[in-house]
Order: C-alpha cells, then sequence, then structure tokens
C-alpha cells in the first residue's frame, strides 16, 4: 500500500464535522446521524477538546440493547479509545492506522486535542483505486477486539 505517501491527512478530510456534546440524548445523536448520514459523530468536552465518539453502533448495543433510554446521555456511552491523526500526516499513515486498529474513521485533532474534522474510509476513497480501498477494508475487517471509531 503506497498510494497515499505524498497525500496529506488535510487532503482529504471532512472540515468541521457536526459534533455533540455528552449531555446530547442518544435519540438526538440517532437524529443528527440521520440528517447527516454518518453512522458515527465525535463528542467534544466543555473545553472544545475530543472527549469520544459515538457510533450507530453504540446506541443501539449500549442504550437500546442494554434497555436504557433513548433520552440517555452520550457521554455515558461513547467510546473514548480513540486513534486520531492530524493534518499533516500522510493518507498512507491514516490507512495503515485505520487497518491496523480495525476502524472505518479516524478524527483529525490539532495540536491541543482540538477537534478540526474526519477521515472517513469513504474520503480515502474517494482518492484511490478499488484495489486499494479493497485492501484496507479488508484488514480492517481482520481479527476481533477493536476500539470503536
Amino acid at each position: 500500500m503506497g498510494l497515499f505517501t505524498s497525500k496529506k491527512v488535510g487532503d482529504a478530510m471532512t472540515e468541521r464535522p457536526r459534533a455533540l456534546t455528552p449531555q446530547t440524548s442518544g435519540a438526538e445523536a440517532a437524529r443528527a446521524m440521520e440528517t447527516e448520514d454518518v453512522g458515527a459523530l465525535p463528542v467534544l468536552a466543555e473545553d472544545g477538546r475530543l472527549a469520544g465518539i459515538v457510533t450507530d453502533r453504540d446506541l443501539a448495543i449500549r442504550v437500546l440493547g442494554a434497555g436504557r433510554s433513548a433520552e440517555t446521555p452520550v457521554g455515558q456511552v461513547i467510546s473514548e479509545e480513540l486513534v486520531t491523526v492530524g493534518t499533516d500526516d500522510s493518507l498512507q499513515g491514516a490507512m495503515d492506522l485505520m487497518a491496523r486498529h480495525q476502524v472505518r474513521r479516524l478524527p483529525v485533532v490539532d495540536d491541543d486535542g482540538q477537534l478540526i474534522g474526519m477521515l472517513a474510509l469513504a474520503d480515502l476513497a474517494a482518492m484511490a483505486d478499488e484495489d486499494e480501498i479493497g485492501q484496507v477494508v479488508e484488514a480492517i475487517s481482520e481479527g476481533s477486539p477493536r476500539p470503536r471509531v
């Protein structure tokens, strides 16, 4: 995999993604995911730093599956074990991180931990050939334990 060696995360990321607060309810998060047509949204602490990610899977398993109310704050169910990248990181490195950690999206943060974008597998797919993305999807899908992002 060497297609993205000279390209940077900043070239492909989605800038200023919609973000939630830890107090946002699970129901509000689900509506926001539907509106944005995404399966995950970043959750920011009061200081603007990335606190975690809430995924549609988190909502399904940690809220609905656990018998919790749809009003449960996402701060109680977010995935906090995050793998992040910076805008100057190579896309190749980001793709390798996705494969190694078996995730389909990476928050993009600045040196202070402030969220500035999201890099999704779909962003990479728009810039790559079918074989390259196929290799990444295969690597992401292998194995079992993984942090949810």
